[in-house]
């Protein structure tokens, strides 16, 4: 089996790379690689899409990449590959995005993106740092995940869901923010598995050995 990390210039990977490499071996699910070329993304059995950064620069990085943004629809929406999102990689999902600009989104997942507008003031934007999830329904990428279980953010905007049937976990910072999404053969995490020690490990893990 073969994951694919999509390098489209959005972000550093190392740590995402070797997080994956981690748990594929652990896991017995094959090799992982990084790569910008739309033949590796077509020949993928799994896909990840990371993401830093602002919402439009990482929708035009994405587009920009010959062939890449073909490939991966191709390989998500008509070959039903596998994938998951990770921080903008999970908002790209979304129909649109309001960073800056109005763009147009995957249209994935029935959500847009907005900043995130806490009702406690003295909250920080960005959210960074650890923060407890909140399970909202059951997955087989959650098994051994609770609520309660912490991951790491760095955001300063978030998807706003309209199909509560797509929202798997949320998280609270001043009012309820979106931490986990999910349709089909496709999850998206808001927060950095990579960087989540034990839950991030067992989610990344959960989604390599997943059959759905």
């Amino acid at each position: 089996m073969l994951t694919v990390l999509i390098d489209y210039a959005a972000g550093n990977l190392h740590s995402a790379e070797k997080a994956f490499q981690r748990m594929a071996a652990e896991t017995g699910a094959g090799k992982v690689i990084v790569s910008d070329q739309a033949e590796d993304i077509a020949a993928a059995d799994r896909i990840v899409l990371p993401g830093d950064g602002a919402f439009p620069a990482c929708m035009h990085a994405l587009r920009g990449q010959a062939g890449l943004f073909d490939a991966l629809v191709e390989a998500v929406e008509v070959k039903a590959r596998p994938f998951l999102g990770i921080c903008v990689g999970m908002q790209l999902m979304a129909r649109a995005g309001h960073e800056y600009e109005p763009i147009e989104g995957l249209g994935w997942i029935d959500g847009q993106v907005h900043r995130i507008e806490p009702s406690d003031q003295s909250l920080k934007i960005p959210h960074m740092g650890w923060n407890d999830l909140v399970i909202d329904q059951s997955h087989p990428v959650l098994e051994g995940i609770h609520s309660g279980d912490h991951a790491y953010f760095v955001h300063s905007y978030q998807m706003e869901i309209a199909d509560k049937s797509e929202l798997l976990a949320h998280c609270d910072y001043g009012g309820q923010v979106t931490a986990i999404v999910g349709r089909d053969t496709m999850i998206g995490t808001q927060f950095h598995p990579e960087k989540s020690q034990s839950t991030g490990l067992r989610l990344i893990a959960n989604w390599l050995s997943w059959k759905p």
